[in-house]
């Protein structure tokens, strides 16, 4: 986000701009998508090498523009639909061709069994095959996505090593402790390496009688348990809820249109 937002400014400083990067790159499909838009919108801006990136002193013009729908708030409604028995669900305004490096949850979803079917309005999901036995995943271009996949493998009884998490200690919260914590409450016993390997064997623990999910004022976290829901007779109760408002202020309201019973109760 550091990076985007001095990217964002290049093109109307007097002599532009030059960044050099130090150390590992991660994220970096996000200063891609940073890099694309900016050029859509008249921008010359462009990598000159595998750590450096330039941004001449060109202004930005006016042209029209299609949003694309948001890829890391999909992914939630492929978690619902992999912890679904059966599920077609429809989802508008994203592109085959996308900016979003998030747009790659849709492959490591497939190997969940869920399979996705581009349309001139967006995309059409399915739950149609087995999940399997065990998932790996580097996640350094994917970090936003990492909660989601934690929890769903979890729920779905699949052991799972996900790496390339250095960066979830330092977003809203510290992801990796905050999952390790909610997800023990469910019963399942997480480990992590190095700060930035996550992963799952199947050690499971007698789950709290009443869990209740604190979501860390991160929006992710309540977005990723909710669908918990599915697999609980109990359900899930998640802590704070309004912290969606951050990424997704309507995810509740679309939840109870797809069936889900919410309420509020008094903590």
């Amino acid at each position: 986000q550091y990076i985007s937002a001095l990217l964002m400014i290049g093109p109307v400083l007097k002599d532009g701009l030059t960044l050099h990067l130090t150390g590992e790159i991660i994220s970096r499909p996000y200063i891609n998508l940073t890099l694309q838009l900016m050029q859509d919108f008249g921008a010359k801006a462009a990598w000159t090498s595998p750590s450096s990136i330039s941004v001449a002193p060109q202004p930005y013009q006016s042209v029209p523009f299609t949003v694309e729908s948001d890829w890391s708030a999909a992914s939630y409604w492929y978690q619902i639909a992999a912890l679904s028995p059966e599920a077609e669900i429809e989802l508008l305004g994203l592109f085959r061709n996308s900016y979003q490096g998030d747009s790659r949850g849709a492959e490591v979803f497939s190997r969940l069994g869920i399979t996705t079917e581009f349309t001139p309005q967006g995309i059409k999901i399915k739950k149609t095959g087995k999940a399997p036995e065990r998932l790996e995943e580097d996640f350094v271009d994917i970090p936003d996505l990492a909660q989601t996949f934690v929890v769903t493998c979890a729920l779905l009884n699949i052991p799972f090593r996900f790496t390339g998490l250095q960066s979830l200690k330092i977003k809203e919260t510290d992801r990796i402790e905050a999952l390790k914590t909610e997800l023990r409450k469910l019963g399942y016993v997480l480990t992590d390496r190095n700060d930035s390997i996550l992963e799952w064997n199947g050690e499971r623990r007698e789950p709290e009688s009443h869990p209740v999910i604190a979501t860390y004022e991160d929006h992710r976290m309540a977005l990723s348990f909710a669908p918990a829901a599915l697999v609980r007779p109990e359900g899930i109760e998640i802590a704070h809820p309004q912290v969606v408002s951050k990424s997704y202020p309507h995810y509740w309201e679309d939840l109870k249109a797809a069936g889900f019973s919410i309420r509020e109760s008094a903590l």
